[in-house]
């Protein structure tokens, strides 16, 4: 394995992906996009009236069958870390990528940034159209949170109320949707958001997502205070490089690779760090956040266990799409 506890040897270094790490994150894929499909089945639940044809198909279009599923990783990969495998660790990392796959369905609306391709096919208002893309993603939000509070995802109530609590801060008012209203704010503004706004903008839209994602493996886990601080301090770090990992391949990416276009953040006056700091700087920045994440590991006392979760801090910075 790569990780050496010796800082993240990214940059302009050479560097062979580990072939642990790609097995694991292939695994958290099939096993995140099996559990979504038989989440999004035909069959109505207690509780459910009916599930409309159109609907159900917009929803399976919008979540299933694309996207490297690194949130599910992250969150199964943290329960791992305390044991905690099986059904309840991928109901609970199926649910956050119904939130995220719910919010690119709404990102790429006309109301908001306008795109009409998503992971190298159309997005979800083209290949439908604009009311059953809304609400496939009003479905897909109310759904994450339906599943957390299932006793299938944990027997333990407190724990799946901690589970939705955790979702519903990272994704709402004060995280995720908080973050898009500040973006879009940012677009019409008469000047260039400063580098403490812009982060703080990046940490809601982007970061807050891939934080709880590893802080539903310590809530899983029944990790101890200090442990989940420091994870949370890893998800913090990789959150962030992972957004400015985001916007080079805005930037820089080809276009076939990206499945999605690219050259966007400029054409709209996106607030990034590319903007702030320039392309070499924002490297930088990149890479001592990989350091950090793989620092804070290091602090969580629980040893070669993270090896994998390292590998991820590099892999969000060294992506091609």
């Amino acid at each position: 394995m790569i990780f050496s506890g010796k800082g993240p040897m990214i940059g302009d270094a050479a560097m062979t992906e580990d072939a642990d790490f790609r097995r694991r994150l292939d695994e958290a894929a099939g096993a995140t996009e099996s559990t979504l499909a038989t989440l999004l089945g035909a069959e109505p639940l207690p509780g459910e009236i009916a599930r409309p044809a159109r609907l159900l198909e917009a929803m399976r279009y919008v979540a299933l069958g694309g996207g490297k599923r690194l949130r599910p990783f992250l969150a199964l990969e943290s329960a791992r870390l305390f044991g905690v495998e099986g059904e309840s660790a991928r109901r609970a990392a199926a649910a956050i990528e119904m939130i995220h796959c719910y919010s690119l369905a709404h990102d790429d609306l006309p109301a908001m940034d306008d795109d009409d391709l998503r992971r190298g096919r159309p997005t979800a208002h083209k290949a439908f159209d604009e009311a059953t893309a809304i609400l496939a993603g009003d479905g897909l939000l109310t759904y994450a949170f339906d599943v957390l509070a299932d006793p299938a995802t944990h027997a333990d109530a407190q724990i799946r109320a901690r589970l939705v609590l955790a979702l519903a801060r990272a994704s709402g008012l004060g995280g995720m949707v908080g973050g898009q209203a500040l973006d879009l704010e940012a677009e019409k503004a008469s000047s260039p958001l400063s580098q403490e706004e812009t982060l703080r903008l990046q940490a809601m839209k982007t970061g807050a997502l891939l934080r709880i994602s590893v802080d539903f493996g310590a809530i899983l886990g029944g990790a101890s205070a200090p442990v989940a601080a420091a994870l949370g301090r890893y998800g913090d770090a990789l959150g962030a490089a992972f957004q400015i990992a985001d916007d080079i391949l805005d930037a820089e990416g080809d276009e076939a690779a990206l499945g999605k276009r690219a050259g966007k953040d400029a054409e709209r006056n996106k607030a990034t760090l590319i903007g702030l700091l320039g392309l070499d700087k924002a490297r930088e920045r990149r890479d001592a956040l990989v350091e950090a994440a793989i620092e804070a590991l290091g602090e969580t006392g629980l040893g070669a266990a993270t090896g994998v979760l390292a590998e991820a801090a590099r892999f969000v910075a060294l992506r091609s799409n």
